[in-house]
């Protein structure tokens, strides 16, 4: 199929003060959509630090410098906030959350190419400079991908690799919605924007830290003190700005939850944890926290979940739903992650029908409902030549 002609993008534009940003994002505000990408640091902090934003209209391209002296950027939040101009991003969860930290809010309406390209059957996430070729023919220059966007003056070249982003962005846009609008798939892209649209998933809360770490253990005390550490980690590397695994490692959170040291040389012997930490003021406030946690009764300690309390699933069974959610996927053409994942199908093996996203919306008619038909021993699976087959079983 012949491609259309691509659209000519003038020069981009550096943006650094505010006047010349509230002028563009105001044309801005006449666009029915606008790409927008940016470049951030975040090797050295908590938070990250933005640096560059990219937005793209349909005749003009700009690249804002967010660390320019005096600049404002308030007429980028109220574009943000124009409900008649979507935002469409590529892999939108770290871009956003700059923006809900700054803004409050998520840009409204969303649209992620990647999850539209997931639903499209383009594969499990699916790189950027993969789905502009695939869909547009052009190429993404990857020289910069690695630059120190924090250095200023940003040069020529960086400003140029910045602005290609989001000009690729409006075709990949738009062919991904015309093939999503033909399958009628743009509403199975409109459920997932409406989690990546809260703001709540882009807030880290350090009272569910401890989940990242998987704890392989029913103990509750052990599990208490977990959350209690893993809380008080994430609150600290939020208040001194750097990387949680910088402050404390998770093999050493975990060995502390572990020991639980009640005392600064005892904390200085797990390992990874150095003695001048262990004598400062995070140790000791680290210490403080373990002595409040342990001096909670048994009889006060939190129940282990349900889910967690009923053991591992059947390996086999866990193995007999990937390979038919595989087989769904490829059935329907969707990534088979974006359908549902480890935890989705450990879940399923070990719940009648356990209330996850795969039991809702265009999963469940795309898989949910014949997981359960397969747990039920409604349903078997068979080889038919070279692709997996669904065989109802009359009972």
């Amino acid at each position: 199929m012949a491609r259309s002609p691509r659209p000519i993008f003038p020069l981009p534009q550096l943006i650094t003060t505010t006047d010349e940003l509230a002028a563009f994002c105001q044309r801005m505000h006449a666009e029915t959509f606008v790409t927008v990408d940016t470049e951030f640091m975040r090797e050295r902090t908590y938070w990250p630090e933005l640096c560059v934003v990219q937005v793209a209209g349909e005749h003009e391209v700009a690249v804002i410098d967010a660390l320019s002296v005096g600049i404002d950027l308030t007429p980028l939040g109220t574009l943000f906030a124009d409900g008649a101009v979507t935002k469409v991003f590529h892999a939108a969860r770290q871009d956003i959350e700059i923006f809900v930290l700054r803004y409050g809010d998520v840009p409204k309406p969303l649209f992620d190419t990647q999850v539209a390209a997931m639903v499209a059957g383009f594969g499990e996430q699916v790189g950027y400079d993969a789905l502009v070729s695939a869909l547009t023919g052009g190429a993404i220059d990857k020289a910069h991908r690695f630059s120190d966007w924090s250095v200023r003056p940003l040069s020529p070249a960086q400003i140029s690799y910045a602005a290609a982003d989001v000009t690729h962005l409006r075709e990949v846009y738009t062919r991904l919605s015309q093939r999503l609008e033909r399958e009628g798939r743009l509403g199975w892209v409109a459920e997932e924007m409406g989690i990546l649209g809260d703001p709540a998933t882009y807030r880290p809360d350090p009272e569910t830290a401890w989940e990242r770490l998987r704890p392989r253990s029913n103990n509750r005390r052990f599990l208490h003190l977990l959350k209690t550490t893993a809380a008080w980690r994430e609150r600290e590397a939020q208040r001194i700005n750097i990387p949680r695994q910088r402050l404390i490692k998770d093999e050493a959170l975990l060995e502390i939850a572990a020991t639980a040291p009640a005392t600064s040389d005892a904390l200085a012997r797990v390992r990874g944890v150095t003695k001048g930490f262990a004598e400062g003021k995070s140790g000791t406030a680290l210490l403080d926290a373990l002595a409040a946690a342990k001096a909670v009764p048994d009889a006060e300690l939190p129940a282990v979940s349900a889910v967690r309390d009923a053991g591992r699933p059947s390996a086999a069974l866990v193995s007999l739903l990937k390979v038919m959610l595989a087989a769904k996927s490829e059935q329907h053409h969707v990534a088979p992650r974006l359908v549902a994942s480890s935890d989705d199908i450990d879940r399923l093996a070990l719940e009648d029908e356990p209330d996850i996203p795969v039991m809702h919306g265009w999963r469940r008619d795309v898989f949910g409902n014949d997981a359960l038909l397969l747990k039920q021993g409604k349903v078997a699976l068979g080889v038919d030549g070279r692709k997996v087959k669904f065989i109802p079983i009359e009972g």
